[in-house]
């Protein structure tokens, strides 16, 4: 029980403290090795979250976790992970949700609509650019893609239309 209980402080601490992933490595390293794990341990915990899919942060939690106290603490562990970034997720749904009906709330939405929209558009002019030579497929799809969002088509048709599309354009 007592390593359960140092388990979930380690994981809340150290997803309280840093923005998780890679950065959270060296202040996880410095709260488990010799504490709770061997040097030899958190390597190889490292490494075998690296490799894998998924959320490096939360299986280097779990791994470490259940190397401790086995599948009870692989759970604390990734408990201690998750909580921190769900809690404040939802406290700031919860504000959002209470001033979405405010004015200024929707004039600040209606203003960063056209501004992600620009942002989008250079982001696709610069892929273009590093792509190299663009030829008439690629305007087709983005001339539709632009058509289709005046006409209002749904965001996610658009987008796997468009993929399926490219796939045997550009195959």
């Amino acid at each position: 029980m007592d390593n359960l209980l140092q388990l979930f402080l380690i994981f809340l601490k150290v997803n309280l403290l840093s923005t998780s992933g890679p950065a959270s490595v060296g202040l996880l390293y410095h709260e488990t090795v010799g504490k709770l794990v061997t040097e030899a341990q958190f390597v190889q915990a490292v490494g075998l979250s690296s490799v894998l899919p998924g959320s490096d942060a939360l299986q280097l939690a779990m791994y470490i976790g259940y190397a401790v106290a086995g599948i009870p603490g692989g759970l604390v562990a990734l408990l201690a992970s998750i909580l921190p970034p769900t809690i404040i997720i939802l406290g700031i749904t919860f504000i959002l949700h209470r001033l979405r009906r405010e004015a200024w709330v929707s004039n600040f939405v209606e203003g960063l609509a056209p501004a992600i929209s620009v942002l989008m558009l250079f982001t696709a002019w610069k892929i273009f650019q590093k792509g190299g030579a663009t030829d008439w497929r690629g305007w087709a799809i983005g001339i539709i893609s632009l058509i289709c969002m005046i006409f209002k088509v749904p965001e996610r048709l658009v987008v796997v239309v468009a993929a399926v599309v490219g796939v045997f354009l550009f195959s």
